[in-house]
C-alpha cells in the first residue's frame, strides 16, 4: 500500500503476490478501498500491480475533463515508476478500454494481455454508462442489474445465477449510496472519458498476444463486442465464460484459463 507521483496525480497502489509483474486495471468507479484485491487468485501466480484511477479512490482528483489517453498514460507511467521494462496487463470493463488505449500509445510496455468484458468503443461500444447518471438510482437499479447479466431476477435467490449474495449486496449498496462530491465529480469524468473512448481502427495494429473474455449473459459489454475485438486484432483469441459482466465472480473457470493464459501454457 503506497502513493508515487504519476504526471499530475499522487496515486495509490497496492501489490501482492509474486511472480511476473501484471498490472490490473480496475473498471468503471473502481476504488481499492471495496476492492479485496489482497485475495486476488492472481497473487498466487504474479506479483500484481492494481491501483486507483485518476479522480477516484485515494489517488488525486486534478480538474477534468479527462481522457483515455489520461488513463493510458497514468497505466504506462506507473508501469514505468516500478522499474518494470514490460509486464503483463490485464483490464476489466472501463479497465479494458484503458488497457486498449495503453497496447495502442504503449505497446513495448505490455508482455501479454487480457481483456475482459469491454469493447473497442465507437460503433461497437459498451452500453453508455453516463446516460444513466441522468436516472433517479432507484429508477436506474434494474438497468444496471439486467445490463451486469441478462438473467438478473429480483425475486430469485441469488438473483444473478452463481454471484455470491455478498457480492451482490455490495453492487447494490454501491448502485443506491450517492458518492461524495469529490468522487462523483472524478466518476463523471471517467463516464465522460468513456463515452469517446474507440480504437476500433487500430485494432489491426495490436500486435500483442492477447486474451478477450467474455461472459455469455453480459448486456453491458455484449459478447459481439469481444468478437470484434478478436476478429480484429492479429493476435487475439476468445474464451467465453458462463455468467454476465461478472461472471470472474461467477464461473470458476474463468481465473484458471486467464492464469493459463499469462503463463503461456496451452488451454482453453
Amino acid at each position: 500500500m503506497a502513493f508515487t507521483q504519476v504526471r499530475d496525480l499522487e496515486l495509490y497502489y497496492e501489490i501482492h503476490g509474486d511472480g511476473p509483474p501484471l498490472l490490473n486495471i480496475s473498471g468503471t468507479g473502481g476504488d481499492l478501498r471495496r476492492m479485496p484485491v489482497d485475495r486476488s487468485p492472481l497473487n498466487a501466480h504474479f506479483r500484481t500491480l492494481s491501483y486507483d484511477q485518476r479522480g477516484l479512490g485515494q489517488t488525486s482528483k486534478p480538474d477534468g475533463p479527462y481522457t483515455m489517453a489520461d488513463y493510458a498514460d497514468d497505466a504506462a507511467s506507473l508501469i514505468e515508476a516500478q522499474g518494470w521494462s514490460r509486464c503483463h496487463v490485464m483490464g476489466t470493463s472501463f479497465g479494458g478500454m484503458v488497457a486498449l488505449n495503453l497496447a495502442v500509445r504503449h505497446p513495448r510496455l505490455i508482455d501479454r494481455l487480457v481483456l475482459c468484458c469491454t469493447s473497442p468503443g465507437g460503433a461497437v461500444a459498451s452500453y453508455p454508462l453516463h446516460e444513466l447518471d441522468d436516472l433517479d438510482p432507484v429508477e436506474a437499479l434494474p438497468v444496471r442489474f439486467g445490463l451486469l447479466d441478462a438473467r438478473w431476477d429480483p425475486d430469485a435467490t441469488p438473483p444473478i445465477p452463481d454471484l455470491p449474495q455478498a457480492f451482490y449486496d455490495l453492487l447494490l449498496a454501491r448502485y443506491t449510496t450517492a458518492p461524495d462530491p469529490h468522487t462523483a465529480a472524478g466518476q463523471r469524468r471517467q463516464l465522460l472519458a468513456r463515452a469517446g473512448h474507440d480504437v476500433t481502427a487500430d485494432l489491426p495494429g495490436i500486435d500483442i498476444e492477447t486474451l478477450v473474455c467474455a461472459g455469455r449473459y453480459d448486456e453491458l459489454a455484449p459478447l459481439t463486442n469481444a468478437q470484434c475485438l478478436v476478429d480484429a486484432m492479429p493476435r487475439a483469441r476468445l474464451a467465453v465464460f458462463e455468467g454476465g459482466h461478472t461472471f470472474l465472480f461467477q464461473d470458476a473457470d474463468a481465473y484458471p484459463v486467464i492464469v493459463a493464459f499469462l503463463r503461456g501454457e496451452r488451454g482453453r
